[in-house]
């Protein structure tokens, strides 16, 4: 075969093969993207965005150069070549049309609902990297004209080095597996991992990492591994059941906690939520007294009522009337903590109705302005430890 004749040859081959590409991408390709735009399904138009059929058409050109050669140059010693080199180029193009296939089946997956309770990133970016791994063993032995099965033994080989430098995609991928199986961590769930700075809703779990979009619009990257190996908050039980707890105190001066007289429950009787209540325990406390024989004189005596279990009853009543507290099925709970230096706890421990957060905490604050403001009208006092304005009060009274 003369020289013009090979040259004339070979470019004829590569510019069929040019052709075929331009085919492929610009009528083939072109056609599959507009029949996807038309359809209502969404499977295909992902397929489309992640250039599937784009890197597809890649090998339309290398199946030309594979059998085209045989036609072109009957009976050459380079024929053989030319078909490794097409092979190894068809084999890394298949790699990459694989590798887009499954990161497109993430997003398909995504779509459905069973996805926020069981991701399967981590799962796909696993096989996409033992796609890649004898992808480009078997390309590297078509180059070679070796046998890929002797590339994969010189791997077991090295299967210690191996382990070092995917650690943290076997860490996470064993994680991925118990944290789906489990039920720990889904898309979308408000956790809080202090350690790792993360305060807000998971946006992704990958095979390595885990995103979280924190309270301040910041994003966390946290390992995957980390989700069992350290500690984690989720709220997604609040955020499946019907309240979000209120748990909050105030401290109560107990230099004003005292027995009730007359004159002082007469007047605490005209307060609309502990009105009943009162008079409930008038006649019940009249009553014991009276069949034990309690001189009633002192306040001492007998049994009697307290200003601070008069409030009690009055924060009861007034969120048992509040429409944003829950009074039935959520534990309700109004009591009494340890004494301190800083006065007589009450706490507070109920659950709204409204979980939403600015909503949540306007109901919050909306109850204790209310509770403080009360405080005063049962001759009670709220703790307060002296400030600078009381010592120069007291300076100047001296």
């Amino acid at each position: 075969m003369s020289p013009v004749e090979l040259a004339w040859r070979s470019g004829s081959l590569l510019v069929i093969a040019v052709v075929v590409h331009l085919f492929a991408r610009g009528v083939i390709v072109r056609l599959i993207r507009k029949m996807s735009a038309r359809t209502k399904t969404t499977w295909d138009d992902l397929l489309v965005q992640h250039k599937v059929f784009d890197r597809l058409a890649h090998i339309a050109p290398g199946m030309v150069l594979y059998f085209g050669c045989l036609i072109a140059f009957p009976g050459e010693e380079w024929n053989a070549w030319i078909q490794r080199v097409a092979t190894a180029y068809m084999s890394l193009l298949l790699v990459f049309s694989i590798s887009a296939f499954l990161s497109a089946t993430v997003e398909i997956y995504r779509t459905m609902a069973v996805s926020r309770g069981r991701p399967i990133k981590g799962l796909v970016q696993m096989i996409q990297t033992i796609v890649w791994l004898v992808g480009i063993v078997i390309v590297v032995a078509l180059l070679m004209d070796q046998s890929p099965w002797k590339f994969l033994t010189g791997i077991g080989a090295l299967s210690a080095v191996l382990l070092l430098v995917f650690k943290d995609s076997i860490l996470g991928l064993v994680a991925s597996f118990q944290v789906s199986s489990n039920d720990m961590v889904r898309i979308g769930d408000w956790v809080e991992m202090p350690k790792y700075g993360a305060d807000g809703s998971v946006l992704d779990i990958s095979l390595n990492t885990v995103k979280v979009q924190n309270w301040d619009k910041t994003i966390s990257t946290i390992p995957t591994y980390a989700l069992i190996a350290d500690p984690v908050k989720n709220w997604r039980g609040m955020s499946d059941s019907d309240g979000r707890r209120i748990k909050r105190s105030i401290c109560i001066d107990m230099h004003t906690v005292r027995f009730c007289t007359d004159e002082m429950l007469d007047r605490f009787e005209n307060f609309e939520h502990v009105a009943d209540h009162i008079k409930a325990r008038r006649r019940e406390i009249a009553d014991h007294n009276k069949e034990h024989g309690v001189d009633t004189e002192r306040l001492v005596n007998g049994r009697r009522i307290t200003n601070l279990g008069v409030f009690r009853a009055y924060i009861i009543g007034y969120l048992r009337n509040h429409k944003n507290i829950h009074r039935e099925g959520m534990t309700f709970l109004v009591r009494q903590l340890a004494p301190s230096a800083e006065g007589l706890p009450i706490e507070i421990y109920v659950f709204s109705r409204v979980q939403e957060w600015v909503s949540y905490e306007e109901i919050q604050a909306d109850i204790f302005d209310h509770i403080l403001s009360a405080v005063a009208e049962f001759d009670l006092a709220v703790f307060q430890a002296p400030s600078g304005r009381d010592f120069r009060g007291l300076t100047a009274t001296s």
